[in-house]
């Protein structure tokens, strides 16, 4: 190959790369192949001013009776491999998701890979703060006013202090009785399949496979054998027989 059209073709293969990984990642496999698709239309410019097209047809000749043995067994795999992307697509999707918990007080957000914990409170005097924001004082107040108002928002703020500060912020809680919190019914209306798939961090049509995983993931950061909030653990728990049952 001619040096300066190597060159030339390295050059504009590490330009195409670097502009691939500056696009959103949910644009990449469709830039890929337009990237895929240049490098091969300029391989084929080059060969044609070269006069060496010649040699991929010489190339496809020699291919062709290989293709017809391998064809037909790719057809045999081919369920097993469409199983198997759509198992790591689910595991794809659920890595890096965010599942959103309500009440009637609390917007809570919980990050999957790494199960951190934030949220927005919705009602009472700090309504409009985020609850990373907030001083002790300001958690104690806000405690006081689930309890009296709302007793899912008392067991979601409660799981949140949990996961930020462990089980000391209960020595401050003048209001508490000192035990952990507990699963029971929920108040008002039963879950919705929004919001089943709100807790899971999943979109509408998730297949069972996809239900599974993120029900998987999240109930390993927060089952209660491992320190978890069991209001919690229930709620991914209910929202996963949810979404299996429908």
């Amino acid at each position: 190959m001619n040096p300066i059209g190597l060159v030339l073709f390295v050059l504009i293969a590490g330009l195409g790369w670097l502009w691939l990984r500056r696009q959103p990642p949910q644009e990449r496999t469709r830039a890929g192949v337009k990237l895929a698709f240049l490098l091969i239309m300029l391989g084929l410019l080059f060969l044609a001013i070269t006069g060496r097209l010649h040699w991929l047809g010489a190339l496809v000749a020699l291919l062709l009776p290989l293709a017809q043995r391998i064809v037909p067994l790719l057809l045999r795999l081919l369920p097993w491999i469409q199983r198997g992307a759509q198992s790591y697509k689910s595991r794809q999707s659920s890595s890096g998701g965010r599942s959103q918990v309500r009440s009637r007080m609390i917007a809570m957000s919980l990050a999957h890979d790494s199960g951190s914990m934030d949220g927005e409170v919705l009602e009472g005097s700090l309504c409009g703060r985020q609850l990373s924001s907030l001083s002790k004082e300001e958690f104690l107040q806000l405690l006081r006013e689930c309890r009296d108002s709302d007793r899912d928002s008392t067991r979601l703020l409660e799981t949140y202090l949990d996961k930020r500060f462990g089980a000391a912020w209960r020595a401050d809680d003048p209001g508490g009785t000192g035990s952990k919190d507990e699963g029971g019914p929920r108040d008002g209306p039963s879950m919705t399949r929004e919001e089943a798939l709100a807790i899971l961090g999943l979109e509408p049509g998730a297949d069972r496979v996809a239900i599974i995983e993120a029900h998987r993931r999240l109930i390993q950061r927060n089952h209660p054998d491992r320190g978890g909030s069991t209001w919690l653990a229930s709620r991914i728990n209910e929202a996963k027989t949810l979404l299996l049952r429908d």
